[in-house]
């Protein structure tokens, strides 16, 4: 099993990861403003290499995530969704423009892409992997790696903070059943979800 400590043991795992390069190279060519593949998509692959696994864990889908407030229309992110699936039709692409995500949500608006993954439910899924113009892979982890290398579920302050926000993280804890599929993952429930349970 590989030892995951820094930002660049993950980029590096991803470089040498074919499939996960086919995906973020397939996503640069739509030339997409702050765009990112992210959550599950990163998460998955570092809980895989830590528990040990010769295959890969199941996606339900590939999170493609950008930030344009000019074109906020659902119907361009379908477009969108189509044009990969015409590229690579195996991928189970998703695709969502941030500049609108926080009307669905009811929230105040994201600043940008990045500021939307700050916001995901859990630490160790508010993470996205990039590439740049030399197709040199950055990785963003605003609310940082230790939790994500370390095996723990938490939520992200932004889902910790309400009751409304805590209710959320514990039902994806339910629903996503991650410790069935990695059973070294630690759960810590968010201290507002006291006031439910």
């Amino acid at each position: 099993m590989l030892k995951i400590e820094n930002e660049r043991d993950i980029i590096r795992l991803v470089e040498e990861d074919e499939w996960m390069m086919h995906i973020l190279k397939t996503v640069h060519r739509l030339n997409l403003p702050d765009w990112w593949v992210c959550a599950g998509f990163v998460r998955s692959k570092i809980w895989d290499v830590l528990h040990g696994f010769s295959e890969r864990a199941h996606l339900p889908d590939v999170d493609v995530i950008y930030f344009d407030e000019l074109h906020i229309d659902e119907a361009e992110e379908k477009r969108l969704e189509e044009k990969l699936r015409r590229i690579d039709p195996e991928i189970p692409w998703s695709v969502k423009n941030e500049a609108r995500m926080h009307r669905v949500s009811g929230i105040p608006p994201y600043t940008s892409s990045v500021d939307a993954i700050s916001k995901f439910p859990e630490t160790a899924t508010a993470l996205g992997l990039t590439l740049n113009n030399d197709h040199k892979v950055i990785l963003t982890a605003p609310c940082g790696i230790e939790d994500v290398v370390q095996l723990a579920v938490k939520p992200t302050p932004y889902f910790d903070e309400t009751k409304e926000g805590a209710v959320i993280y514990e039902e994806r804890i339910v629903k996503k059943n991650w410790k069935g599929i990695w059973s070294k993952i630690t759960v810590i429930h968010s201290k507002k979800s006291a006031d439910f349970r």
